[in-house]
Formats: C-alpha cells, sequence, structure tokens
C-alpha cells in the first residue's frame, strides 16, 4: 500500500478488493473538502488521509456501503448512518487487455450521520427545503435593499 498526492488531494493504492455496485473499486481519493467535513462532522481523532482511505476500505471489504437511494449514483451510507457524496471516475488500464476495467472512487463529501442529523433521513426533502428557504431570504434580502 503506497500513498502520494495527486493533483492537492491524497490518494491510497491498493489491490482490486472492493466492489460497489458492481464496479472494482482500485482507488480511493479523499477530497480536502471530504476531509474536512470528516473532522466536522464524524471523527476527530482519526483525521488524516489514510485514516479516512483505510475507513473507506474496511467498509468497502466489508460491504458495508450501500445506495442511499436505490437508483441512486453519488449518495452512499455507510453502515447505514454516514451519508457520505462519491464519484466514480474508470482508470485508464491500457496497459493490460487482459485486465478488467477498474474504477477510482472520488469522495466528495461526507453529509454526516442520520442517527445525528435527522434531516438526513429524507435527503430530497431537505435539499427541497434548503433550496426554498434560501430562496426566500434572498427575496427577502432584495427587498431590503430597494
Amino acid at each position: 500500500m503506497n500513498g502520494g498526492k495527486v493533483d492537492g488531494r491524497e490518494r491510497k493504492n491498493v489491490s482490486r478488493d472492493g466492489l460497489l455496485r458492481g464496479k472494482p473499486i482500485a482507488d480511493i481519493v479523499v477530497t480536502h473538502h471530504a476531509r474536512s467535513r470528516w473532522v466536522d462532522r464524524v471523527e476527530t481523532e482519526k483525521t488524516g488521509f489514510h485514516d479516512i482511505t483505510a475507513f473507506l476500505w474496511s467498509k468497502l471489504k466489508s460491504n458495508s456501503i450501500q445506495p442511499y437511494y436505490k437508483n441512486e449514483q453519488d449518495v452512499y451510507l455507510i453502515d447505514e448512518d454516514l451519508v457520505m457524496v462519491a464519484e466514480f471516475v474508470k482508470m485508464d488500464t491500457s496497459e493490460s487487455a487482459d485486465e478488467p476495467e477498474a474504477y477510482k472512487m472520488i469522495v466528495v463529501t461526507f453529509l454526516g450521520r442520520m442517527s445525528e442529523t435527522m434531516e438526513l433521513r429524507d435527503l430530497r426533502s431537505y435539499y427541497s427545503w434548503l433550496r426554498h428557504s434560501r430562496r426566500m431570504t434572498l427575496i427577502k434580502n432584495s427587498r431590503k435593499r430597494r
């Protein structure tokens, strides 16, 4: 297992053990934003990139990461509690035609734990409410300026 920095993000290369939604995961990249959200919302002691990727690999191998909604492609639940947003990028495996395609999982952010934040139990209605409240705040502020 080796690590390195790529475009300001820490990465960890590991064998293709993890499978998520039928995609073999060969690499996990944790963005700086995801790391800061991890510190704010998940864990205060084990906060390094290596700690986060080790946690994710263990959950991936134990099949503890599931889609938030049945047809959802970006939002995932870890241990039916921690909500994570991730994107997947197909890795270039042109060196060997025999190798199956592999994916890089890019962790965009951690939204928090459903057990601590009730709004995370229904993301669609929460974000709908959030957009509405922001829109109303903007309308109210524009009226004050006139």
